[in-house]
């Protein structure tokens, strides 16, 4: 049985076999990365240089911003480079740290996406509290709680995926390296392990979304008795952003992972993995900045003192 030291790289799944089919989704991705560079790096400038958005719900904002500029880069440029010079070619190295990478973002991003509904329901449900729940050292804290959940989560995992023997040859069913599509290519009965650990992410997860659908549940309710109108398109302004975003990473993540076997596919599998990897960070500065019209103001701000600066 070759062990997984015979593999010195990894086969991803191409989004078309034709070379101008292959052009045109290099174009597509560099449209798509271009987007998203642009529209997350603005969000950070604008929080960070305007004063008026140095606050709980922008800080989290902020972090999300990061997190889905790493995301989108751990795996679009490497299916970029792919497509431009026809090739499937990913080094081991390479696919572990895009694992961890990966994992280590996504987790991250999840676990403040929980903390952003957790904010949001403190400062609709108990304004007067405020900020004492949500003090800056606290804010620091629950962030480093988020991203040091997530790193803890991809060591984990991929410390126990790459422990794992491998006979099944080495062509990954995607186009990026993912646990379960590695997990395939093992021939080891602790690929078990690996499976229970899965299993225990998915519950934790699921129970952030019974967490983040608790909060929401609250916030309308208090919405929907606030006797003035502009109130509560205020309140929706800020927190219809959010849960949009949670839903579209929570249906599309559930969805590729809990699908029965029967209706699995490597081209629906593709397409799934394109919405819940590459959409959200490419879509969630446009979700945020449609809404929220302080952060629209801070970024049209940013855009003028930029053009009056260059000429």
């Amino acid at each position: 049985m070759p062990n997984i030291s015979s593999v010195s790289e990894f086969l991803l799944l191409p989004f078309a076999d034709r070379r101008e089919l292959q052009l045109l989704h290099f174009a597509l991705f560099l449209g798509i990365y271009l987007a998203a560079l642009l529209g997350n790096g603005l969000i950070l400038t604008a929080v960070a240089c305007d004063h008026r958005l140095h606050t709980p719900m922008y800080f989290f904002l902020l972090n999300l911003a990061v997190l889905d500029l790493g995301c989108i880069s751990t795996t679009l440029p490497k299916a970029m480079a792919n497509a431009l010079w026809d090739t499937r070619a990913i080094s081991y190295q390479g696919c572990a740290a895009q694992i961890f990478l990966f994992v280590f973002l996504i987790a991250s991003e999840f676990y403040v996406l929980t903390v952003m509904a957790y904010d949001r329901y403190v400062a609709i449900c108990k304004p007067l509290h405020y900020g004492s729940l949500l003090g800056s050292r606290a804010c620091a804290q629950m962030a480093a709680a988020a991203w040091g959940s997530g790193f803890l989560n991809a060591v984990l995992h991929t410390a126990n995926t790459f422990s794992l023997p491998l006979c099944r040859g080495n062509a990954v069913d995607q186009f990026f390296c993912e646990i379960p599509h590695i997990l395939k290519l093992s021939c080891s009965e602790t690929c078990l392990r690996e499976v229970v650990i899965l299993e225990v992410s998915l519950c934790l997860t699921f129970a952030c979304f019974i967490f983040i659908s608790f909060s929401y549940a609250q916030i309308f309710r208090a919405v929907l008795r606030m006797p003035s109108e502009q109130g509560q398109h205020k309140a929706f302004s800020t927190c219809l952003p959010h849960l949009a975003v949670v839903s579209l990473m929570v249906s599309t993540a559930m969805f590729a992972y809990l699908k029965p076997p029967s209706i699995s596919s490597p081209s629906l599998d593709l397409v799934v993995s394109f919405l819940y990897s590459v959409v959200p960070p490419a879509l969630n500065p446009l979700i945020y900045r449609m809404r929220n019209k302080d952060l629209k103001y801070g970024v049209r701000r940013l855009l003028l003192y930029m053009l009056l600066k260059h000429k």
